[in-house]
């Protein structure tokens, strides 16, 4: 029996799963963040042995037996000088070197669109778009949080930070978003915003991406200008899929598959249907529901890259399969 483990390592959580080449799930597993430039390399490596080892012991399938996997990493591909460590992560749990690692965008990728041309967009911690089309390969954004991550979760949140203090300060009228920052921060002084944020309450990247809830809060009850930042992420993110598209060359008249997947869009109104809204108004695009997870993209990539893909009907017994559980 071919089995292949599919790892979705994302910015504040890494699912793994194994499949089988008929599309049956053999097991599936949960970690912590995996974007190393947070948590560091060590603990980059333990986790990826815990998860591993864990999703094989619930499957009883030993690591000599398992067919391939894909590892998708956050920031892989950043820097170029610690890509040998970076592949050499995962080796204690795979002594067998039957695996590859990449970004994680792949994961989304191949879930989403089940391996077929098209491009996917990334707004969950962080941001990103890729794509593939007749053989060829795509990214825009992912440039990480300090000069990128357009429409991300952290984005939202700095972006928010922002507008909070532009009220505070008088330059923008207060809206609904201003309470809340008191409230969440129990501010006394709308200045222990500093204290807060600069200090020990919110370094982590994760960690400061959930911020971003208190604008959907905000947006969600009539603030103008929270809902003109989910706005804005609507056009950074189509902007990221029309910068793939011509990366990729697809012809100007054909109806482009364009999926999505990040804990963002499960803000449907705030930037689901804006999103769709800016696609339709510039090119000739398919906007469609991930039909699989980055877990299990991953996972079906893995089978991919070993020479032995999935066959549509497997597929679709895996979506099922996934959509029961």
């Amino acid at each position: 029996m071919r089995s292949y483990l599919g790892v979705d390592g994302g910015g504040s959580k890494t699912r793994f799963l194994l499949i089988d080449e008929g599309g049956t799930v053999l097991g599936s597993h949960s970690e912590g963040p995996a974007y190393y430039l947070e948590i560091g390399l060590d603990a980059l490596q333990a986790m990826l042995l815990r998860g591993i080892q864990g999703t094989l012991q619930r499957a009883g399938v030993s690591a000599d037996d398992l067919t391939f996997a894909f590892l998708g990493l956050p920031a892989y591909g950043e820097d170029r000088a610690l890509l040998p460590v970076l592949d050499a992560a995962p080796a204690a749990a795979l002594p067998h070197r039957r695996y590859r690692c990449g970004n994680d965008m792949v994961c989304g990728w191949a879930g989403a669109l089940a391996g077929a041309d098209g491009i996917n967009i990334v707004a969950g911690t962080g941001s990103i778009a890729y794509g593939e089309y007749a053989g060829r390969s795509a990214r825009a954004g992912g440039w990480g949080e300090l000069f990128g991550d357009e429409g991300s979760a952290y984005w939202l949140a700095r972006e928010g930070l922002r507008l909070f203090a532009r009220m505070s300060d008088g330059r923008t009228p207060r809206g609904a978003l201003y309470e809340r920052v008191r409230q969440h921060f129990a501010l006394e002084d709308d200045l222990d915003l500093c204290a807060a944020v600069y200090g020990k309450s919110v370094t982590q990247r994760s960690q400061f991406a959930r911020l971003s809830k208190l604008v959907a809060e905000a947006a969600g009850t009539g603030d103008e200008a929270a809902r003109a930042l989910f706005a804005h992420a609507a056009i950074e993110l189509a902007d990221m899929v029309d910068a793939v598209r011509d990366e990729l060359r697809v012809p100007a008249d054909e109806g482009l598959p364009v999926s999505y997947s990040g804990g963002v869009f499960g803000l449907r109104d705030l930037l689901l249907v804006p999103l769709a809204a800016a696609l339709r108004s510039r090119r000739r695009y398919r906007l469609l529901a991930a039909r699989l997870s980055p877990d299990a993209g991953a996972a079906l990539h893995a089978a991919k890259l070993s020479g032995t893909p999935l066959q549509a009907r497997c597929i679709a017994a895996l979506e099922d399969r996934l959509r029961g559980s």
